[in-house]
């Protein structure tokens, strides 16, 4: 599945594929990878991912266009 999205919060934070990789403690090409669709991305890295945009699961998938993350309990 390709997540157009991470690409786009990437390029939104001006941020490379490096820093991000960095901070999933991955190598780049691994983030690239994920970010290109040709590896799953796991659970672990997409709820590292919205936290780190502050953002939902969600809305890294495309199953919804609202950027907000959900309140917390």
């Amino acid at each position: 599945m390709h997540f157009q999205r991470l690409e786009d919060l990437r390029i939104d934070q001006d941020k490379t594929q490096q820093a991000i990789a960095e901070v999933l403690h991955m190598n780049r090409e691994v983030y690239r990878r994920y970010e290109k669709g040709i590896r799953e991305l796991p659970l672990w890295a997409a709820i590292q991912l919205a936290d780190y945009y502050h953002t939902s699961i969600d809305y890294i998938t495309g199953r919804t266009n609202t950027r907000k993350p959900y309140p917390s309990k």
